[in-house]
């Protein structure tokens, strides 16, 4: 199943670095199953993020297809790829166009991400446009699949921490 992705505004009071406090309103994308869920997600998120009142504005399907986090990076970029496949009954070149959103620090960055993101892409593309994105934040879904893996990778280190323990104690225990 493909990720959906929702763009959601939030207007609400922010504190600026000059202390002045003014209602802003903000964009952030997450991905869920239904505008409800989106509803439901972006309001337990923006509870972390402010002790403001805040009102949701708008939730709408974001038309991305992929989100490439890159560490030490804080702007996100729209990145359109044109996909360029052959038709062989027509003779044509055919242009099929994604948007990638990309974390970068700038356009050349962004640029350089989004090649990077495509490096594993087997066919021709070309990348026609980059524009900054108004998303300030992703909060990406983390599936029960991954939470597991994050569980069974936190259970193994208690288990080896516990043996470690057990080969100390009997270290300890004087030989007759």
């Amino acid at each position: 199943m493909s990720v959906v992705w929702y763009e959601c505004k939030v207007k609400y009071r922010k504190t600026h670095e000059t202390g002045e406090s003014k209602v802003t309103t903000e964009t952030y994308l997450l991905d869920a199953v239904s505008y409800t869920e989106a509803e439901a997600r972006i309001t337990e998120e923006m509870k972390t993020y402010t002790s403001e009142e805040f009102m949701i504005t708008n939730i709408k399907v974001a038309n991305l297809s992929e989100v490439h986090p890159f560490e030490n990076s804080d702007r996100w970029f729209k990145s359109k790829v044109s996909l360029i496949s052959y038709d062989d009954e027509s003779g044509k070149e055919r242009k099929s166009n994604l948007y990638m959103l990309i974390q970068a620090n700038d356009v050349k960055e962004a640029y350089e991400n989004t090649e990077q993101a495509l490096q594993e892409t087997m066919g021709d593309y070309s990348i026609p446009a980059i524009t900054e994105s108004p998303i300030l934040d992703v909060f990406p879904y983390f599936s029960d699949e991954e939470e597991s893996t994050v569980t069974s990778e936190v259970t193994e280190e208690i288990e080896e921490t516990e043996k470690s323990e057990v080969v100390e104690k009997t270290e300890e225990v004087p030989s007759e």
